[in-house]
């Protein structure tokens, strides 16, 4: 413990001196870096993406030149040495070990992260939230909030997601914990209507914390979806936050209403000139409040969507990622512990924020004995459900898979309502069988034109 204690002090002094020597020419300083670590990295892997980065960063015209470059520019001192620190150091350096120890004692998988709901309450309701049928007078009590997360830096998860409810409702609780733990980032999906100038700057003091801010599109598909006069205040948080030098980014649901404008050039480079550092891609799962089957996203607009999303990556300077979508980058369905999980505000431990089914509770049970969980289990041993992995999901796009798992693991429903796994699972059977189709021709595609480049 001693030999990894320096190990942080040096790791912390070594990024913090490299990121204020990015911080004062990023243009021309990206590039010595990567060569740095290119000429010290030990396995040909890491050489190789050094090597990578150095030619794409070298190109001032570079999306992704320009991404890394307005980022330490934007970032307050602060929060740019603290989220560094925290995210290359904390969670990239040391933690793979802490999670590989804790493994081995405890006979379990430890993910990367860990996705944590403090409160139930909203101040909005949005038409189809996948939490609306949540019991929302839900709060997590604060001792319970600070246990389960320090047991996750404790197994090695030093990436803490924070949703509800609005989490900003609980604004001084979620200060007071990413203070006392901060050498954690905490990373908050927000409406971002209660942040105001003091707050922003009030975050910046602190450091780790980042936003994902709500967002439809537009302020009629936002207003529309979220109430009058949501889009303006959106639009205010993110002013907030950029010029108090905090790192945010948005998070968007498409539907089969708002697709193509969430998909559009328009706004993506709104959220890029708002200061927007990276973007959450969620397609509408039919789980929550007033669940509507075609209120989700066709499948020609799902394929409309990865196709946008893979060009705005070679184009835009924005990182924009899309759960659903994105599969293939992360070997299919993350969820069930793989690499993350989801405590709602009962303290009910689910496999992701939108399987609202559970086996134990986090408030009388250890995040071990939580991670053993039987559903947990299931999951991770049926993993990836689909082999193609543009098919990744249980619920839109393998619903007989979840309905399975839930009945044989005699898993209990934790909404409000009671839902069956049978009785939301084979609602979905007609679209998973109809993106389906979509997706194996999309599939089949881009492995054959992977074969022909190699």
């Amino acid at each position: 413990m001693a030999f990894e204690s320096a190990k942080a002090m040096l790791g912390e002094v070594v990024v913090k001196q490299i990121l204020r020597y990015l911080a004062n020419e990023p243009e021309k300083n990206l590039v010595k870096i990567l060569q740095w670590g290119e000429t010290i990295a030990r396995e040909p892997i890491h050489k190789q993406y050094a090597r990578s980065w150095a030619r794409l960063l070298a190109d001032e015209n570079n999306n992704w030149h320009k991404l890394v470059s307005r980022i330490l520019k934007q970032a307050s001192p602060n929060v740019r040495d603290k989220i560094g620190i925290n995210f290359f150091v904390h969670a990239g350096i040391l933690a793979p070990a802490y999670r590989a120890r804790a493994e081995k004692k405890h006979g379990v998988h430890v993910p990367w992260a860990m996705l944590i709901d403090p409160t139930g309450r909203c101040n909005l309701r949005c038409k189809g939230c996948w939490a609306a049928e949540y019991d929302r007078t839900q709060d997590m009590d604060y001792a319970t909030l600070d246990r389960v997360i320090s047991e996750a830096e404790d197994l090695g998860i030093r990436f803490i997601v924070v949703s509800g409810g609005e989490p900003m409702v609980r604004k001084d609780d979620l200060i007071s914990l990413a203070k006392k733990h901060d050498n954690s980032v905490f990373h908050v999906f927000t409406n971002g209507t209660l942040i105001d100038r003091d707050t922003a700057q009030h975050l910046a003091d602190l450091g780790n914390i980042t936003f994902a801010i709500s967002i439809e599109g537009f302020e009629e598909q936002t207003d529309a979806r979220r109430g009058k006069g949501v889009f303006n205040k959106v639009m205010q948080a993110m002013d907030n936050l950029r010029e108090a030098g905090v790192i945010f980014g948005f998070s968007a649901t498409y539907t089969r209403e708002n697709t193509e404008v969430v998909g559009s050039d328009k706004f993506i480079d709104l959220m890029i000139d708002k200061g927007c550092a990276l973007g959450w891609l969620f397609t509408y799962v039919p789980v929550g409040g007033g669940a509507d089957l075609d209120y989700m996203a066709t499948p020609d607009q799902r394929a409309f969507m990865y196709r946008q999303v893979n060009r705005w990556r070679s184009e835009k300077p924005i990182f924009v990622a899309d759960f659903w979508n994105d599969g293939a980058a992360v070997g299919g369905c993350i969820a069930g512990g793989r690499n993350y999980f989801h405590i709602n505000a009962a303290g009910e431990v689910e496999p992701c924020a939108f399987v609202h089914f559970a086996n134990v509770n986090i408030k009388n049970t250890s995040l071990v004995e939580a991670l053993k969980s039987p559903l947990f289990q299931a999951y991770q041993a049926a993993q990836p459900f689909n082999h193609n992995h543009l098919r990744p999901c249980p619920i839109i796009d393998n619903p007989e898979v979840l309905e399975r798992l839930v009945t044989e693991t005699g898993a209990y429903s934790t909404q409000k309502n009671g839902i069956s796994a049978s009785a939301l699972c084979q609602s979905l059977y007609g679209y998973a069988g109809s993106w389906g189709k979509v997706a194996d021709e999309i599939w089949m595609g881009k492995r054959a034109l992977e074969e022909q480049k190699a």
